[in-house]
């Protein structure tokens, strides 16, 4: 049975949808061709839409449930919050827990909740900037950080071209290229940065993982130019025990965070870490009058519901560490290494990215180690091709374009092999 005939009431909600919603879709991400299902249900590494078709699930909720779909120490802590309220719109027990976990799991000395991982980073850059007195941030091509004006540009492929229509702020931000570190440097050195944030691992570029020559190199330019360095850990700072910054082994001075902070589950989820130096410039004890510190705030900033997830996650994952990342990095690791072997049997050019618990997969020619090398001859037919086949045979990820995959503990290792069977069985079928 056809897409088409297998999601009939998705079809309908999306003709509906047209009407009310520009594209008809709640983010444009999340559309497809020729529409998208509708979800009513999740649970594990699976998702049911309206029409009782079931989905083997690699997107897991943009990358943020590391426990999988209905996780139920989270689940049972937010029905019990509920009792006693969602938002109170007056401080709470349950932001101090939250903040020191998450000072805890980052080694960080301050932290402060955001809405949302753009929310973080629109604070971490005018942080940056109140502290160094400078103007320029600089950012990774490829690299995305939410829909933040200050930081949209050099988002897609070409990079030279505007991110989005009514952009004001352009100039102040300068692209960089990811894991080249002569050039980032011979440019940086051309501007007055006030800092450079970048995705450890790039994430909607398709799960490219940095050198740890070139962080430790940025960390040293830094240093030596007084440049605030911000690790957007958004994506990645629960996929290993400490961030990808403790992978690395190399320290921001702020980390913005996102997704799972919050629970994995729940809006409202975000913050801001690093040294008291910087983020003190928070501090409107320190620092009574306005006009000497950096704004920060938000109605649902630190509402009871987020920060009680989100407590509940990182404890569930600090208490679980030892169990929880072996298990789904062998998982990744088993995924990357059987999509290279059926690459090489098939003498079929791609490239497989990742690390850890996360996979990428290009249809390029030049290995993708940064954004221009990822996009500049890439495949997009091959790409859209095997999203459409994958959908009719139940398994689902995100981008179409971009196919990037990640894995939680609610995966098995058949879940794995089903993937790559079916990848195999796809490549047979365009070959042919």
């Amino acid at each position: 049975m056809s897409y088409a005939e297998r999601t009939k009431t998705s079809r309908e909600l999306f003709e509906k949808a047209k009407k009310y919603i520009p594209g008809g879709a709640s983010y444009s991400l999340r559309y497809f061709e020729p529409y998208p299902f509708y979800v009513k249900k999740a649970k594990g590494s699976r998702i049911w839409d309206v029409d009782d078709n079931e989905y083997l699930d690699f997107w897991m909720v943009h990358f943020a449930a590391i426990f999988g779909h209905g996780y139920e120490p989270i689940i049972n802590a937010i029905k019990e919050q509920l009792d006693y309220g969602a938002h109170f719109g007056w401080c709470n027990e349950w932001e101090v827990k939250w903040a020191e976990a998450v000072c805890n799991w980052f080694n960080a000395e301050k932290v402060k909740p955001a809405n949302s991982g753009t929310e973080a980073n629109m604070y971490a850059v005018r942080l940056a900037r109140a502290y160094t007195g400078r103007k320029k941030i600089g950012k990774m091509e490829g690299g995305w950080h939410g829909g933040f004006n200050g930081l949209h540009r050099a988002v897609n492929y070409p990079y030279e071209k505007s991110s989005s229509l009514g952009l004001v702020e352009e100039e102040n931000v300068v692209p960089l290229p990811f894991n080249d570190l002569e050039d980032t440097i011979r440019r940086a050195k051309e501007e007055d940065l006030a800092g450079i944030i970048l995705e450890p691992v790039l994430g909607a570029t398709g799960i490219i993982p940095a050198n740890e020559d070139y962080l430790k190199g940025l960390r040293e330019f830094c240093d030596k130019r007084n440049i605030v360095l911000i690790f957007d850990e958004v994506i990645t700072g629960f996929r290993y025990p400490g961030g990808m910054q403790s992978y690395y082994k190399v320290k921001p001075d702020l980390t913005t965070l996102g997704k799972a902070v919050g629970g994995q589950y729940f809006a409202g989820a975000g913050g801001i870490c690093g040294t008291s130096e910087i983020m003190d410039l928070l501090d409107q004890i320190k620092k009574p009058n306005f006009w000497e510190r950096s704004f920060h705030g938000g109605t649902y900033v630190g509402n009871a519901l987020t920060m009680r997830a989100g407590y509940v996650t990182i404890n569930e994952l600090e208490r679980k560490k030892d169990e929880v990342y072996p298990y789904i990095n062998s998982l990744g690791e088993y995924g990357r290494k059987r999509i290279e072997e059926i690459l090489k049997e098939n003498k079929f050019e791609a490239y497989v990215t990742g690390v850890l618990s996360m996979i990428g997969l290009h249809f390029t020619k030049e290995k993708p180690i940064n954004g221009v090398t990822v996009e500049r001859t890439k495949n997009k037919e091959i790409s859209r091709k095997m999203f459409s086949y994958m959908l009719q045979k139940g398994i689902v990820y995100q981008r179409p374009e971009t196919p990037h995959f990640a894995i939680s503990t609610a995966h098995t290792k058949d879940d794995i092999e089903r993937l790559t069977k079916e990848f195999e069985e796809f490549l047979k079928e365009i070959k042919e």
